[in-house]
C-alpha cells in the first residue's frame, strides 16, 4: 500500500525506507521507537501549534524532547501559542493525532520547524500518515521533505537561531 506521504517522497526522489508496526502498538513515539528498534530521540514527535493570528505551524521534536515554551514563542514570533485541539489538526493536515507525516500536506506558505539536535541523528523515524506506518528518514531528507526551518527548541543555553538548511 502506497500512502500520500510515500508518493510525496517518490515523486521529489527523496530516499526513506519503509517500517511497519503491529497497529495495536500503544500510541506514543516512545512505543514506535521500542518495536522498532530506535531510541525515543529518533522518533520524531509532529505537533501542530495554533497562533493567535489563525496560523498553524508544525514542530518537530525528539520523542522524548519537550520544547522550551520561551524558544517556540521567539521562534514562532508570538506569546500567544497553544497546541491544537484534535479537530483543529484533522482539518489542517488531513490526518489524526498519532501518525502525521512531517511533509506532503502542507499549503504553500506553511511554517515548519525541526529541532536542530535532531541533525545529530543517523536516521528518524515519521508517522507515514496510518498508524502501524513509518518512514525511516535521514535528518537532512526530512528537511529537505518537510522544507523546515531548523532552530533550537530544547537547549536553554543555546540561542534559538532559525536558518532553513
Amino acid at each position: 500500500m502506497i500512502l500520500p506521504a510515500h508518493d510525496y517522497l517518490d515523486t521529489r526522489s527523496i530516499p526513506y525506507e519503509r517500517k511497519r508496526f503491529p497497529p495495536e502498538t500503544e500510541k506514543g513515539a516512545a512505543n514506535v521507537a521500542r518495536v522498532l528498534g530506535f531510541s525515543e530521540r529518533q522518533a520524531v514527535k509532529t505537533l501542530i501549534f495554533q497562533v493567535d493570528t489563525g496560523e498553524r505551524v508544525l514542530v518537530m521534536l525528539g520523542g522524548d524532547q519537550s520544547a522550551i515554551s520561551g524558544h517556540l514563542k521567539k521562534v514562532i514570533g508570538s506569546r500567544n501559542i497553544k497546541m491544537a485541539d484534535p479537530d483543529v489538526v484533522k482539518k489542517t493536515t488531513g490526518y489524526v493525532i498519532g501518525s502525521i507525516p512531517a511533509f506532503g500536506w502542507q499549503p504553500a506558505g506553511f511554517r515548519s520547524f525541526l529541532e536542530a539536535s535532531l541533525l545529530r541523528e543517523p536516521i528518524l523515524g515519521t508517522g507515514a500518515g496510518e498508524w502501524g506506518e513509518e518512514i525511516m528518514i535521514t535528518p537532512e531528507n526530512l528537511v529537505r521533505a518537510s522544507d523546515a526551518i531548523v532552530v533550537n527548541l530544547t537547549d536553554r543555553e543555546k540561542p534559538v537561531s532559525g536558518e532553513t538548511v
